[in-house]
């Protein structure tokens, strides 16, 4: 189910078009294989407010087949982006069409648990003196989104952006209706208290975006920990 009407995503969809021919092949490889990745909605609309704020450096929780960092490096041609993924095959993917692109030297994924990947970033910006991150893109498992906020906040500059994907969820976060599957429900009931913490936080302004699958835009205003 579209979380907006059926013909209107249809007539928006009609303008899309890839930012380069390689994307425009990983995402019709991803779509006849039913992997995940950005809808193009959201790919549209990042594609122009990535251009108005200009990151320097990404930090992406959720790699799958790497389409969205790779996006990212084809639209942003200085920026630097780390990419955490849990997912073996998925990983390996990734790295492999990073380096068919050409993207290896500014895009670095890393394997495992993203939470315990966040602990690590830190310990390793704390050892390193790294620059905080930039923007941060919220894109894995819809039950874990609050602790990838708590872990990426000691990463980000005071000012950051936080980006969170899929945050309605088809619908299900608005309403029960929409949840056929009872295996759902903790993942619905997380991603509600996860949109009621982000929405309520008096360090951060969000905006929730009916766009694609939901798009969460959340402005730090100098968070301290």
């Amino acid at each position: 189910m579209n979380i907006v009407n059926d013909k209107v995503t249809e007539y928006l969809e009609g303008f899309y078009k890839p930012l380069s021919p390689f994307l425009g092949s990983m995402r019709m490889q991803a779509e006849e294989n039913h992997v995940p990745i950005i809808l193009k909605e959201t790919e549209d609309c990042m594609r122009s407010y990535l251009q108005i704020i200009k990151p320097n450096r990404i930090l992406e929780i959720g790699t799958a087949v790497g389409y969205s960092s790779i996006f990212f490096a084809n639209l942003l041609p200085e920026v630097e982006i780390t990419s955490l993924e849990v997912n073996e095959s998925m990983f390996q993917t990734a790295t492999k069409n990073i380096k068919d692109a050409g993207l290896e030297h500014r895009i670095e994924v890393l394997l495992g648990d993203a939470v315990e990947g966040l602990v690590q970033l830190k310990i390793s910006r704390e050892d390193n003196n790294q620059s905080p991150y930039d923007l941060v893109f919220i894109d894995a498992s819809k039950g874990h989104y609050k602790e990838f906020w708590d872990g990426c906040l000691p990463l980000c500059k005071k000012d950051a952006i936080i980006l969170s994907d899929n945050v309605l969820f088809k619908g299900k976060t608005v309403s029960d209706e929409y949840v056929t599957d009872r295996r759902q429900r903790t993942m619905v009931r997380r991603m509600r208290e996860y949109m009621e913490y982000i929405t309520n936080l008096a360090y951060a302004d969000t905006a929730v975006l009916s766009v694609g699958d939901g798009l969460a835009v959340s402005v730090l205003r100098g968070y301290h920990e």
